[in-house]
């Protein structure tokens, strides 16, 4: 047995294989888990429900975050579909291409809008819309990324998103509390997902971190499936509020050491 066996899952973001929230939906199944799946629009439609079938999920619903109409529609079907959820995982994040480039001061209103309110508010309205259906014992999980604490060049708008995000946890995690339901954030390293190829200067960031980094390796989406069963499962039973980096240690350093030539 699993140690997911017997939960519900509902995993919001998965766009293609690529996508951390696949990640995490493979690692949940492996683990027991019944899955559920929720993306973004038509246009990933294709993509996405050939990856729901290879984890025998049934339940796959398109939403849109920015519209709480469409958040409330999916979350009576998947209260009609599974009674109740035991775990709610938000792997989301948005902003216009444009606010990525150049420096932060150049970011409109209307991207900083856009960017807040389905990369953070999303979050929040799906914890809201959720919270009849949520099984005590249950965790909601969100992703988030270490540009929320440090500036990382050209990440600009959406590390601010990412800030607030983390604060929105904490938050989360103080109303949820009472209730038997956990609230975490996990923090991982660069991962070339469809998301990371809109960050000017990706590639270059994404070759240099595994040479920063204490482990010397860069971190798969694999690696952030695991971490989010631990956090999801009984294992983590009284860990609330926290943000667990899987970064290969990436963010302890202060000033990394340059990598040695031979």
């Amino acid at each position: 047995m699993g140690i997911l066996e017997g939960k519900t899952a509902l995993v919001f973001g998965l766009a293609n294989e690529r996508s951390i929230a696949w990640g995490i939906t493979q690692a949940m199944h492996a683990q027991g888990a019944k899955i559920g799946i929720s993306y973004a629009g038509e246009a990933l439609e294709r993509r996405v429900r050939p990856l729901a079938a290879a984890v025998g999920c049934a339940f796959v619903e398109a939403c849109d975050v920015s519209k709480d109409a469409d958040i409330a529609v999916v979350a009576a079907k998947a209260g009609a579909a599974f009674g109740q959820i035991d775990i709610l995982i938000h792997s989301i994040a948005f902003a216009v291409r444009d606010e990525l480039n150049g420096p932060y001061y150049n970011t409109s209103r209307e991207g900083f809008r856009t960017a807040m309110d389905i990369s953070v508010y999303s979050f929040v309205a799906l914890a809201r819309a959720f919270q009849p259906w949520m099984r005590r014992g249950g965790a909601m999980l969100c992703m988030t990324y270490y540009g929320a604490e440090k500036v990382v060049p050209h990440y600009n708008v959406m590390g601010v998103a990412k800030s607030a995000l983390e604060a929105s946890t904490r938050y989360l995690a103080y109303d949820f509390g009472p209730q038997g339901v956990r609230v975490n954030a996990i923090s991982a390293g660069p991962i070339r997902t469809l998301a990371a190829a809109g960050v000017s200067g990706f590639k270059d960031m994404y070759r240099q971190f595994a040479e920063m980094a204490p482990l010397r390796e860069n971190i798969t989406t694999e690696d952030v499936g695991n971490a989010a069963v631990f956090l999801c499962s009984d294992m983590a039973a009284h860990i609330t509020g926290e943000v667990l980096y899987v970064d290969s240690g990436y963010n302890i350093m202060g000033v990394p050491e340059p990598p040695t030539k031979e």
